[in-house]
């Protein structure tokens, strides 16, 4: 799996302690639920059609590309903890992110990184959804 999806995955923090809206810190658990386990339909309805990711190697994902890597076999995200929190949310609108302390099991091996993620939300249609993340690698 491509550590950029893995990230963006895990960067929808817990709606514990949320300044979100409450529909969208719903949205957001619920993303976070869908990820913990490897639930794609869920993910399917929860990113837009026009989704875009910025992985931290600068290559791109579409909404295809990355519900894909949440199918590869032996993918299980172990627990991840998000520090230096950003959420903001304007009318129909959001940007959520922060320092992200990611841990996985893929291909039989286990690995770590720490990760600066950022992404935006929109209300569609009266449900949010991600649009748009980015992912940069922080500095062991």
């Amino acid at each position: 799996m491509k550590l950029a999806a893995v990230v963006l995955v895990l960067s929808a923090t817990p709606a514990l302690a949320s300044g979100l809206p409450p529909d969208l810190a719903k949205a957001v658990d619920a993303y976070r639920q869908a990820t913990l386990h490897n639930d794609i339909p869920a993910l399917a309805n929860l990113v837009t059609d026009d989704f875009l990711l910025v992985n931290s190697n600068a290559s791109v994902e579409d909404k295809r590309q990355f519900l894909a890597d949440f199918n590869l076999p032996g993918f299980k995200i172990d627990g991840y903890t998000v520090e230096q929190r950003v959420e903001k949310a304007w009318g129909d609108a959001a940007v959520q992110g922060g320092l992200l302390h990611l841990s996985w099991a893929q291909d039989g091996k286990h690995q770590t990184r720490t990760l600066r993620i950022a992404y935006v939300w929109q209300k569609r249609d009266g449900h949010w959804r991600a649009t748009y993340a980015q992912v940069t690698r922080a500095p062991d």
